[in-house]
């Protein structure tokens, strides 16, 4: 981390949040062994400037993990560009291009990684509906608000895509669900696909979904994907409140093992805004750091063993 030389009431401030960061027990990656990844809806990043402290905390939280999935990026870029230099020079970003309409209200989604731990493996597309033929065009049989975004990725012997979304509040919970069946089932055909780049999918992103037991999640899991078993338990609400599950990580996956059982929220809130910015009302907080926590997962990437048994019980079985 480059903060570099900080303005006494930043460097308090950060001093502040990295208590709150040990306290949510993040383990370290181990290079080619573990990878740690987080979903992050950053409020509005880029609508309006951040202050330099906003920069500077939005940075030490992204630091913490090796690859994030943001959400809320704005079509201006100018608040990522003042990040990328504070994560230092092994940090690199691919992003989504905005979708400039106030249904997708100029957002694009990103991933920030640190090229040390995983690698871009080449592939990165948003996902649009799959169409049908109507007369002599083949058109969208729905429509989603902004495009998921789908990007490959490799650490240690893990390949794997990762699929970030913002879904779409609306005017109700059934149009919300009918969005959210819609890319799960686009989901399940991607992993079906005869010439699919890969199997292990992570799913990640604010899908709006307020509780387990509420049939937006009914929708999303419908055709196979699962939570980690790190994140079965009910306390990983991720907004402030810490009350609604609206952001989640998912996974189809080969070998159950790639996932651990270490996962959670990355709370910098703690109830109590004031330390890291004693002049803000909440609400003015928010657009600052974010009305969302991040949501975490570790993921084994060395998965040599596991590849083995699944080919010594195929050969056994032929």
């Amino acid at each position: 981390m480059f903060h570099g030389n900080l303005p006494l009431e930043i460097a308090e401030g950060l001093r502040t949040l990295r208590s709150r960061i040990e306290a949510a027990a993040i383990p370290p990656s181990k290079l080619d062994e573990t990878l740690n990844v987080a979903t992050w809806n950053v409020r509005e990043f880029g609508t309006k400037r951040r202050s330099q402290a906003a920069i500077h905390y939005i940075a030490e939280v992204i630091g913490q993990f090796d690859l994030v999935g943001l959400v809320e990026l704005n079509e201006n870029l100018q608040d990522l560009q003042r990040i990328l230099p504070i994560l230092g020079p092994y940090w690199d970003v691919v992003y989504s291009d905005a979708i400039r309409d106030y249904g997708g209200n100029w957002e694009r989604i990103c991933y920030l990684f640190d090229k040390r731990a995983c690698t871009f493996n080449g592939m990165a597309a948003q996902a649009f509906p799959p169409r049908v033929k109507k007369g002599a065009e083949y058109l969208p049989e729905t429509s989603w608000w902004r495009m998921p975004y789908v990007a490959s990725f490799k650490a240690g012997n893990f390949d794997f895509l990762a699929f970030t979304t913002h879904v779409r509040w609306g005017k109700s919970e059934a149009e919300r669900a009918v969005e959210i069946q819609g890319l799960a089932n686009w989901l399940e055909a991607k992993i079906k696909a005869k010439h699919a780049e890969d199997q292990d999918v992570l799913v990640m992103g604010d899908f709006n979904i307020p509780a387990r037991d509420h049939p937006t999640f009914k929708a999303l899991t419908s055709t196979g994907l699962k939570l980690p078993k790190a994140l079965l338990h009910d306390d990983f609400g991720t907004n402030l409140a810490r009350d609604k599950r609206y952001d989640q990580i998912l996974h189809f996956a080969r070998f159950d093992e790639s996932f651990t059982d270490k996962g959670g929220v990355l709370d910098f809130y703690k109830g109590d805004h004031r330390p890291l910015f004693p002049d803000l009302t909440k609400d003015q907080f928010t657009y600052q750091m974010s009305d969302h926590l991040p949501l975490w997962i570790q993921i084994n990437t060395d998965i040599d063993g596991a590849v083995l048994d699944q080919l010594i019980q195929r050969k056994r079985g032929g």
